[in-house]
């Protein structure tokens, strides 16, 4: 049958050659490729000649048509089709779609890939090089062959500035000993005009307001022999004065009300309008912003040199408070006395001050539950005069474990949040702090109540309220430090039911788990978030997040008091006591345009001591679910050795682990705009701090962690439409930590034929966005 097929396709193809070739219009010829024979001097390198290769294949025009065996299959189907009659029919969408206009051979593509290729190798420094090409025709077929000789690399022996302009002599002076040109580097002309963009920005952000880098000539002086060149850099004679000129500013008008439909040059009259805040000159009639605002958004001033960055600065800052749709600016040259002045104007939109939104949207939560959920969310965008952000926000929703068969019962979730956002820090002690990024710190205050029942049995209630700062050092480091946390949790309303599970042997650790579970939770917390550059055009790039949780140091300064239990406690409820960190590392290698390999590394740990024997159920790690291990149930894997009961039994409140280690990679083929998917294995489990754990032996951290680990497989389809990704990961396990020792990998078990199999390792995990 193989054979047959085989046959089948050959012939098929063959057909498909001979069609294509009865079509093919007299005197033109197919083209099918490029054949570039690369002939180098001994001293370009072999690294180097792969180099030249493969960038001369890049730039090769015109991209022959596809094949397949050597066959334009596309071609000829295009052929098949035929013209169609209307261009908008289906005949026409056929051979647009699934057909392929035959790219012919011609002489002037060959002249002018040797001429763009030419340049090329002289702008990387291989000068008089030479390239001359010809075509090798074959039956309907034509192919260019192309003979490249390249040269000696030049290297540069030399770099001199030439400034004749008195005012920008000392400034170059400054510039020059940072240059991207060095002595014995390669020639390369990308590399030049990377220097003149330097200089440029440079001069910018010394008042040079008006310098551009067409306004700087290189002359390359190659004459000297031993293939070096000579690099001069000289300002163009015809470079018009106001370039050679510093500018400083002299005022600043900020229009906060600005409408797009309003005319500029009437907003010149409302100047007079104009508040002085400062050295500000704040427009705004209504007093609708506290001019303080402009302030600290503002980093240009008044009297200063004019600074390229310290406007890019503002503009970003702008943007980035939230109270204005669009932002922009108007620059007024003037003399002041012998000095090159500006005045600068910005116009700002506002978004609307009030605005409400309810959601209707799927959830998929750090605890791996899923489900849906109402949201009505409400937000005042200036609520204080200096962009304060007020949200508050209200929310119900049911939520439930995706294959759980049992172990797992639905919550219903009810909640309301509030919080609000300043533009600044703010704090009963002055805190200095140079604002020189292009988003302004944040302090940000929250309040919630959270209500989840669960199903028939109980209720758990949580108030939390946090009190913290965000700021970024940079675009790629932001810093988190909420210096106050405090979470208070009460379980209520037990039913009739739960009581009843404390006879049962498979859920009375969890009933005695849940009755006390009323906690006080006071921490603080510390997250460094740490990525790689957004604009990189590297096929590698990360994100790292580290998070550091100190709790109850400030209540043990509070209160000795303590309860018949021995526990410290704070209006008689025990106050918790740990100490956590934790490191999320993510690597993303982009191994062609159409595949990424993804990796995640996760390491957890909690240190309970004091009151604490282990940590709260809200702080602890988990591992199973859609973002987890994907082979397993949601939290249905360790501490340790530790199984959940999987027969259908009921499972209250999983319990976690104080240590946490997990690996999860995956390779990311794109099929199409819409369309990828996945391959991926996920290894990790979580254990207990102390021996003396509710879980009883073999859950605690010890040297045989290796011994207890969780390990899973499985394909994923991701759909991308664009707003969100809707996953679907269907995973098996491979390792199954709780089996007895000898047994636990699972290899030999593995029968996609078996119903029973599937019912007992198959799981679907159905999410939106990626897990990592």
């Amino acid at each position: 049958m193989r054979r047959s097929l085989l046959y089948s396709s050959v012939a098929f193809l063959t057909l498909t050659g001979c069609h294509v070739a009865r079509h093919i219009p007299p005197g033109e010829k197919l083209y099918v490729g490029t054949q570039i024979n690369v002939q180098v001097d001994s001293t370009v390198s072999k690294s180097e000649k792969s180099q030249i290769e493969t960038q001369l294949t890049e730039m090769a025009r015109p991209k022959p048509n596809k094949t397949l065996f050597g066959y334009p299959y596309r071609v000829g189907l295009y052929y098949m089709v035929g013209e169609p009659k209307k261009e908008k029919g289906f005949r026409s969408w056929l051979r647009r779609k699934i057909g392929e206009a035959p790219i012919f051979a011609s002489a002037k593509a060959l002249s002018a890939n040797s001429a763009i290729w030419m340049a090329f190798l002289e702008n990387e420094g291989y000068f008089r090089s030479t390239v001359s090409g010809s075509l090798h025709e074959e039956d309907y077929k034509a192919t260019g062959v192309y003979q490249v000789q390249v040269q000696q690399r030049y290297l540069i022996d030399s770099v001199a500035f030439l400034m004749d302009s008195t005012t920008l002599r000392k400034p170059i002076a400054e510039v020059r000993k940072r240059s991207l040109l060095k002595k014995g580097n390669p020639y390369r002309f990308d590399i030049i005009k990377l220097e003149r963009e330097r200089i440029t920005q440079a001069l910018q952000r010394q008042g040079f307001f008006y310098f551009q880098p067409d306004y700087i000539a290189v002359l390359a002086d190659s004459a000297q022999g031993n293939h070096r060149t000579r690099l001069y850099l000289a300002i163009k004679p015809e470079t018009p004065p106001a370039a050679l000129l510093p500018y400083s500013v002299r005022d600043i008008y900020v229009y906060p009300t600005y409408s797009l439909s309003s005319n500029t040059t009437q907003l010149d009259t409302s100047q007079n309008q104009a508040v002085q805040f400062g050295k500000l000159k704040i427009v705004d009639p209504a007093g609708i912003y506290n001019p303080k605002l402009f302030r600290d958004i503002i980093a240009l001033r008044p009297g200063w040199r004019y600074n390229s960055r310290a406007q890019d600065v503002t503009l970003s800052r702008f943007i980035n408070v939230g109270s204005f749709k669009f932002v922009r600016n108007r620059f007024e040259p003037a003399q002041a006395g012998d000095s090159a002045v500006l005045d600068v104007h910005y116009f700002l939109t506002p978004y609307p001050k009030q605005s409400a939104r309810l959601e209707l949207a799927g959830t998929s939560r750090s605890n791996n539950l899923v489900g849906s959920q109402l949201s009505l969310n409400w937000r005042n965008r200036n609520v204080l005069g200096r962009s304060e952000l007020l949200t508050i926000s209200a929310n119900a929703g049911i939520e439930f474990q995706i294959g759980a068969r049992g172990t797992g019962i639905t919550n219903y979730r009810y909640g309301l949040q509030g919080s609000v956002t300043f533009p600044r820090l703010v704090s009963p002690i002055p805190i200095k702090f140079y604002q020189r990024g292009q988003t302004l710190p944040q302090t940000i205050v929250s309040l919630s109540y959270d209500l989840i029942v669960r199903s028939q049995y109980y209720h758990l209630n949580s108030f939390l309220t946090t009190f913290g700062y965000t700021w970024r050092s940079n675009p790629q480091m932001e810093h988190i430090f909420q210096p106050i946390s405090i979470n208070y949790v009460l379980p209520s309303s037990f039913t009739e039911e739960f009581f009843a599970l404390e006879a049962d042997p498979t859920t009375r650790q969890q009933y005695i788990n849940i009755l006390n579970s009323e906690q006080l939770i006071l921490s603080s917390l510390y997250t460094y978030n740490l990525s790689s550059s957004p604009r990189t055009n590297s096929g590698y790039t990360y994100r790292l997040s580290m998070n550091v949780e100190p709790a109850g140091n400030l209540g043990s300064l509070l209160t000795r008091k303590r309860n018949e239990m021995g526990e410290e406690v704070i209006f008689g409820v025990p106050y918790s006591q740990f100490f956590r960190v934790d490191l999320d590392s993510r690597h993303f290698f982009r191994l062609s345009p159409g595949l990424t390999w993804a990796n995640r590394v996760f390491g957890g740990l909690g240190i309970p001591y004091g009151n604490s024997t282990q940590l709260p159920f809200v702080k602890q790690y988990f591992v199973g679910g859609a973002n987890s291990l994907r082979a397993f149930r949601p939290r249905a894997v360790g501490p340790g050795i530790y199984t959940r009961y999987l027969d259908g039994s009921v499972i209250l409140q999983d319990g976690g682990g104080d240590i946490k280690l997990e690996y999860n990679t995956e390779i990311r083929p794109k099929f199409n705009k819409y369309l990828q998917g996945a391959l991926f294995l996920d290894v990790g489990n979580v254990w207990m701090y102390s021996k003396e754990s509710s879980y009883g032996a073999g859950t605690h951290f010890t040297s045989d962690f290796y011994k207890q680990l969780a390990v899973g497989t499985g394909v994923g389809l991701r759909i991308d439409v664009s707003y969100f990704v809707l996953r679907f990961d269907l995973a098996f396990p491979l390792r199954k930590p709780w089996l007895p020792e000898g047994q636990q990998w699972v290899f030999d078990e593995i029968n996609p034929g078996s119903r029973s199999w599937r019912r007992e390792n198959l799981i679907l995990n159905v999410a939106i966005g990626y897990p990592f």
